[in-house]
């Protein structure tokens, strides 16, 4: 669909995308800059700046940080306040699994790393947000989860993103009453440009080569499209839940994954 009918839907509104370096968080940003907001791209990845340079004559900036401690979320949040007075959005995209193998085969130190990335991230930004939602009186929260809450060769990843929605629905409850909406989207598997940076810095043994294939039949086999979702399949959702559209939606988890519900 054209962004062209969503051309001023965030005018007036300071959004934090974190995750914004690659993906769906780069897409979520960009889009979000299009449509109006002032966005601050926040990630690790060193050409980060150069993703939020390419959205021409948007109100934009970039904040390397790393989302894994509390202190990197809460420096995102101070600088988008330094920079752009406040803030009314907060994506949090950060996450992904690192490994894929069965149960069995993960190491202690690896199910450890695997949920410092995909809950710590959403975990620290939720908190260090929200005085700042507090300070303006109001504003939203979405969440980027997974349908992989339920599926093979990802048992750490998906109790952090089991993580992720019990966050969610228990913060937007405890929020309401600070006109706070909570909400998420749980995509499916997504197809996407070559990363730059790879989920799996040590690089994949053979062995999770074959592992990685048999998630991805799995994935396209419970999708009831068979098929991957695309980037602006993603992106669309959490714009629409982050947007004054979803005015009187919150505590929810919206699967984004054709039909599959995790």
């Amino acid at each position: 669909m054209s962004t062209a009918c969503f051309a001023n839907r965030f005018a007036g509104k300071v959004l934090v995308v974190t995750g914004a370096a690659q993906g769906i968080g780069r897409a979520v940003a960009q889009r979000a800059a299009d449509e109006g907001g002032k966005v601050l791209f926040v990630d690790r990845a060193a050409f980060l700046a150069d993703v939020a340079a390419e959205v021409a004559g948007a109100d934009v900036a970039a904040f390397n940080t790393d989302l894994e401690t509390c202190e990197g979320a809460a420096a995102a949040m101070r600088f988008a306040k330094e920079k752009f007075g406040g803030i009314d959005i907060l994506i949090n995209n950060v996450g992904g699994a690192i490994r894929m193998r069965p149960y069995s085969e993960f190491e202690p130190k690896q199910i450890d790393a695997e949920i410092r990335r995909s809950l710590m991230p959403t975990l620290y930004c939720c908190h260090s947000v929200l005085p700042y939602l507090f300070e303006r009186g109001g504003g939203t929260i979405v969440n980027v989860s997974s349908n992989a809450t339920r599926g093979i060769h990802r048992v750490p990843y998906s109790a952090a993103k089991g993580g992720v929605n019990a966050i969610t629905q228990s913060l937007a409850m405890e929020l309401a009453e600070h006109n706070i909406r909570v909400v998420a989207t749980a995509p499916g598997g997504t197809d996407a440009a070559l990363r730059r940076i790879p989920r799996n810095a040590a690089g994949d043994t053979a062995a999770e080569h074959g592992w990685m294939a048999e998630v991805v039949q799995q994935v396209k086999h419970s999708s009831f499209m068979k098929r991957y979702g695309t980037i602006d399949e993603q992106t669309a959702p959490i714009l629409f839940l982050a947007s004054d559209e979803a005015s009187y939606i919150t505590g929810s988890v919206l699967p984004v994954a054709g039909g599959d519900l995790g």
